[in-house]
């Protein structure tokens, strides 16, 4: 992974700008000797704003950026000059991007919309100058007040992919197969457990120059809730996916029982997910015949719509684009 580009995880430190104090001046000319207060404000301390945009899909961007200091606001002035406000600092993260308390936690907010901005560190706020401490009964304040400190902290970004479709199967399905044959993707092929180590994206064409967003993600193994093998890197992307295509190869010994064990770890990883549409996909089909078929047919579940494929020889690709099709349209 080291030589990846798909950083979908980063921690940094983040340092919002403090405040600019107020200014404590006693207005002075020539022939005014005892002038009144005229101090100015100070600045704002620079925030720290994550923005979401949509030409960004990984957080390796902000790998090697562990530290985001902002700057502090400049403080008030005599002659009611106030402090100029600090520059905020904007760092662009992808759509998905959660943002968490290292130390809790916590999660503070999730970016959902293309421009959306949400500020991490809140810069603090310039001090009144002592101008704005005058009254009628006391004409000459020689106070002013300091400067809000700014805020720090360390913070966690995560990206969850957002796509129409994830799909959800152990190792060596053929998800990558069948994201290679129906989008322009190019995923990693091999015929060997966890080629896939990141998520992969592709477009997949419909009718009418309709169509859905598909992800390939890193094969599922059992105890992957746990935090097994890439579990929760895995898991965390299968949230954003509207429609999960469950893969079993039809090698499998037990097929339903492989189904109930996929199943089984998306529930104990989020309960919620078992409220998406499901759809059941049994590949690599070119090695069987119609009778094993329908014999494997008889013991699926009945309320998951189900298909025969094969990424090799094209066999139920046009069926399984339909059923998630009419499965992206129920939402």
């Amino acid at each position: 992974m080291a030589d990846s580009n798909f950083i979908d995880y980063v921690k940094i430190f983040c340092r919002s700008g403090h405040g600019g104090a107020g200014s404590m001046h006693m207005y002075r000319a020539k022939y005014v000797p005892k002038g009144g207060p005229d101090g100015g404000d100070g600045g704002r301390g620079g925030h720290v704003i994550l923005k979401a945009e949509p030409q960004y899909w990984t957080l390796i961007h902000l790998k090697y950026r562990k530290h985001i200091l902002a700057e502090d606001g400049e403080n008030g002035q005599g002659a009611l000059r106030h402090g100029k406000n600090a520059p905020d600092i904007i760092l662009p993260v992808p759509v998905g991007t959660v943002a968490k308390d290292a130390e809790t936690g916590e999660v503070l907010f999730e970016m959902m919309e293309p421009g959306e901005e949400r500020i991490l560190c809140k810069g603090g706020r310039g001090g009144l100058g002592n101008n704005n401490f005058k009254s009628a009964t006391q004409q000459t304040p020689r106070y002013a007040q300091p400067g809000e400190e700014g805020q720090e902290g360390w913070f966690i970004l995560e990206l969850k992919v957002l796509a129409d479709v994830g799909l959800v199967g152990f190792p060596n399905a053929g998800k990558s197969t069948l994201l290679a044959t129906i989008t322009a993707a190019k995923p990693k092929i091999a015929s060997y457990a966890f080629t896939t180590l990141e998520p992969n994206l592709g477009i997949v064409s419909y009718y009418d120059d309709q169509s859905f967003v598909m992800a390939d993600i890193p094969g599922i193994i059992e105890g992957a809730h746990e935090g097994r093998g890439i579990g929760h890197r895995f898991l965390r992307h299968i949230e954003r996916n509207s429609v999960l295509l469950f893969m079993v190869a039809c090698t499998e010994e037990d097929i339903p029982g492989a189904y109930k064990t996929l199943l089984n770890e998306l529930k104990l990883y989020n309960p919620e997910l078992l409220d998406k549409q499901r759809v059941l996909a049994i590949t690599k089909c070119d090695l069987i015949d119609e009778e094993i078929e329908k014999d494997i047919a008889k013991h699926l579940p009945r309320k998951v719509p189900h298909v025969f494929i094969s990424s090799t020889n094209q066999q139920g690709l046009k069926e399984l684009k339909d059923i998630l099709w009419n499965s992206l349209t129920k939402q």
